[in-house]
This record gives structure tokens, C-alpha cells and sequence, in this order.
């Protein structure tokens, strides 16, 4: 009976740990099919040469998929380096003066709204179990067990963002002239439809209003970009 709640937060706490994935590659893929279509949009406007934008939709794919990965990699290796120093910080204060840190965790605990003597017992127990793990999750709420990597999350963001580049560059490149442009558009603000429905879902947000929110800003940015790629390739420049 002791140990289901254990099994219970642990559980919790990897499901959480999934969401906020699955939120990053949504978010991640959206951010590729944005950014990558208001490029060879833009290129569109300007030129009709399917090399001009098979190059201009590559480089955008690989310079997007590349920042987005440097970028993940780098703040998450700032926040598990944070991590570890508090675990670490954590890991002395209980080797120097483990009364003391059982009388901090008995009033967090207290705080949560055990009363006086549940809160000791059930202290002294996880102490006695693992005081490292009890004081992390309690006092830092980190799972000593799931500091997140830099390199997954590194290699989540690069492949997220690259199958959400990969539509718009398709959808440009592969349709006769005459229909790429609107065939991109009606691909993007498609799948623009349902990473808005999904990230909603996550969130357990009603859908509404986050699809309306992704379809404008990825319209609005196609929109702005054909339209400088059209008075650029008008003047000539």
C-alpha cells in the first residue's frame, strides 16, 4: 500500500513529460510549415523557376531544422545544468545537516496540507526511503530520474521542424505552375488546421480559437511574403 503512490507520481510525472514533447513537435512542425511556405511563397512572387524555389525551400528547410535544434539543444542543456547544480546544492545541504532538511521537508509537506504529525511521518518515511529524491521532488520539482537530454530534444526539434517543411517545399515544387501556388497555400492552411486542433487538444483548450489563430498568422505571413517577392520581382530586383 506504501509504495502506489509512488508508482502513481512517477506515472504522472512521465505523462506530463509526454505532453510537453508531443507540445514541442507540434509546435515544431507548425514552425516549419510556416516559415519554410512564407519563404517559397515569397519566392513564388518573385520568380516561376522551380530550381529557384526547389533551392530557396532546401536552404530554408535546413537553416529552420538546424537553428531549431541548436536552439533546443541549448536551452535544454541550460536547464539540466541548472538541474543538476540544484541537485547537487540539494545532495550537500543533506550530507551537512540532514535534521534540518527533514524539518524543511515536514513543513512542505505541512504546506501541501498534511497535518503536523502525518507530515513528519511521511517525511521521516521518504527520507528513509530516498531523502535525495523526496527533497527534489518536493522542495525543486525535478525527477531526479528524468532530466530531460539536450540531444533528444535537439533531434526532436531538427525532425519536427523538417516534416513540417517538407509540405509547403512539396507542395511547391512537385505541381505544374499553374497550380502550385494555390495548392501550397491550401496544403499549409491544412495542416496549419490541424496542428492548431492538436495543440489545442493537448492543452485541453476548446480548438476554436487556436485554429483560427494558426490559419491567420500562417495566411498573414504567406500573404505578406508573396506580396514582397511580387514587387520585388516587378521592379526587377
Amino acid at each position: 500500500m506504501t509504495e502506489t503512490p509512488a508508482h502513481d507520481e512517477a506515472h504522472g510525472g512521465g505523462l506530463g513529460s509526454r505532453l510537453n514533447w508531443l507540445r514541442a513537435a507540434v509546435l515544431g512542425a507548425n514552425d516549419g510549415v510556416v516559415s519554410t511556405a512564407g519563404l517559397v511563397v515569397g519566392v513564388a512572387g518573385a520568380s516561376d523557376s522551380q530550381s529557384a524555389l526547389l533551392t530557396a525551400g532546401l536552404s530554408g528547410l535546413l537553416a529552420g531544422s538546424m537553428s531549431m535544434a541548436a536552439g533546443e539543444y541549448v536551452s535544454v542543456s541550460t536547464q539540466r545544468d541548472s538541474e543538476v547544480a540544484a541537485l547537487a546544492q540539494e545532495r550537500r545541504e543533506l550530507h551537512e545537516d540532514p535534521e534540518a532538511e527533514l524539518d524543511e521537508l515536514t513543513g512542505l509537506l505541512t504546506a501541501r496540507g498534511l497535518s503536523g504529525d502525518v507530515a513528519r511521518e511521511a517525511a521521516e518515511q521518504l527520507t528513509a526511503r530516498d531523502a535525495l529524491r523526496a527533497h527534489a521532488r518536493v522542495e525543486l520539482g525535478i525527477d531526479p530520474d528524468a532530466l530531460t537530454s539536450p540531444w533528444h530534444a535537439a533531434v526532436a526539434s531538427f525532425l519536427a521542424f523538417t516534416v513540417g517543411a517538407l509540405l509547403p517545399l512539396l507542395a511547391i515544387v512537385l505541381p505544374p505552375e499553374s497550380t502550385r501556388l494555390w495548392i501550397t497555400v491550401l496544403s499549409v492552411l491544412a495542416a496549419l488546421t490541424f496542428t492548431g486542433w492538436w495543440s489545442a487538444r493537448l492543452g485541453a483548450a476548446p480548438p476554436g480559437r487556436a485554429i483560427l489563430r494558426n490559419v491567420g498568422g500562417g495566411a498573414l505571413a504567406m500573404a505578406v511574403t508573396y506580396a514582397a517577392g511580387s514587387l520585388l520581382g516587378a521592379t526587377g530586383v
